[in-house]
């Protein structure tokens, strides 16, 4: 993004930095994945909000680095948790390295947000950024607790993916603003749920892009999420049209054939298509947060990035 491609280009220089161990083997694994390169929906975020509501100051730029350490570091855990073998079309950390060394990357890289988050110097956001990464955990333990689980329903669905993908984008929302001068709180939580339902739409697009996307486009293996028993809403949507969805799910899709199946019967459904109005709707509802904002090229940006969120390919 062009307005802010200086300043990003700025944080991915400071966050490799950043990542330096007196360990090389953690340092390594550390670097991994940021080398993969990746989307930097989030610092591209903070740092849009930032310019949205006045002069970016050196503190939210610290803030879009710390976010993507945070999301990264959460990564090198989930992929250890799905025994995921790709990520962003390379080798997982778990995969090129070990478990062992990815969940210790992860602990690593929070450990180093943590103490970049509290140089702040800014309590509250120390305080609000530090309870999202307990969302994570959160989110995480969720989906895990009910993997394969048919009767898992679309409330349930939408809350797990707020505390996995949402709370991050909210929490840094709203902690952008506290970091800006003399900004009203009604605007900090106009961002935070503009990050919210963001996010939201980001994650039922990811989730359908789970089922409708190529390999070449994903860099990881179509159909990850149903293979591990992840009921997303495309799923979800599919089961109450295709009940022989049901079994297949039961038997944790332990034959061969069973998640080939299972996408098929999923494609046959108008679940797609659901799942994809869904993530309008969540869009629309970002979109409206930004009412608050006066007329900007960020502001504009920021409508961008919400409007990309439903035509992505990957």
């Amino acid at each position: 993004m062009k307005l802010i491609s200086h300043l990003l280009a700025q944080n991915e220089q400071h966050i490799q930095r950043l990542i330096q161990s007196r360990h090389p083997i953690l340092s390594a694994a550390a670097a991994h994945l940021f080398q993969a390169g990746g989307k930097r929906i989030r610092p591209t975020f903070v740092l849009l909000i930032s310019q949205a509501i006045g002069t970016i100051h050196q503190s939210q730029q610290r803030l879009a680095e710390i976010t993507e350490m945070i999301h990264t570091a959460s990564l090198l855990h989930d992929d250890v948790v799905d025994e995921a073998s790709k990520r962003r079309g390379i080798d997982t950390v778990n995969t090129r390295f070990s478990n062992r060394i990815a969940v210790l990357a992860g602990d690593f890289l929070f450990a180093q947000s943590s103490w970049y988050l509290a140089n702040l110097n800014h309590l509250q956001v120390v305080k609000f950024i530090s309870k999202l990464i307990s969302d994570l955990a959160e989110g995480e333990i969720r989906q895990t607790s009910t993997q394969f689980y048919t009767q898992f329903e679309l409330a349930a669905y939408i809350e797990k993916s707020f505390y996995k993908t949402a709370s991050l984008l909210a929490c840094s929302g709203k902690a952008t603003c506290m970091l800006a001068d003399s900004v009203p709180e009604t605007m900090g939580q106009s961002m935070y749920l503009f990050g919210q339902h963001l996010g939201l739409a980001f994650q039922i697009m990811d989730d359908v892009l789970d089922i409708t996307g190529e390999i070449s486009q994903m860099g990881k293996a179509i159909g990850a999420d149903f293979i591990t028993g992840n009921l997303t809403a495309p799923l979800l949507f599919a089961l109450t049209q295709q009940k022989g969805l049901v079994t297949l799910l039961e038997r944790e899709c332990c034959y061969t054939q069973d998640a080939n199946q299972v996408r098929q019967f999923v494609l046959a459904t108008y679940a797609i298509e659901q799942a994809k109005d869904l993530a309008f709707e969540h869009v629309q509802a970002a979109i409206a947060c930004l009412a608050s904002l006066t007329p900007s090229e960020a502001k504009d940006a920021l409508f961008d990035l919400a409007m990309n969120t439903i035509s992505r390919q990957r």
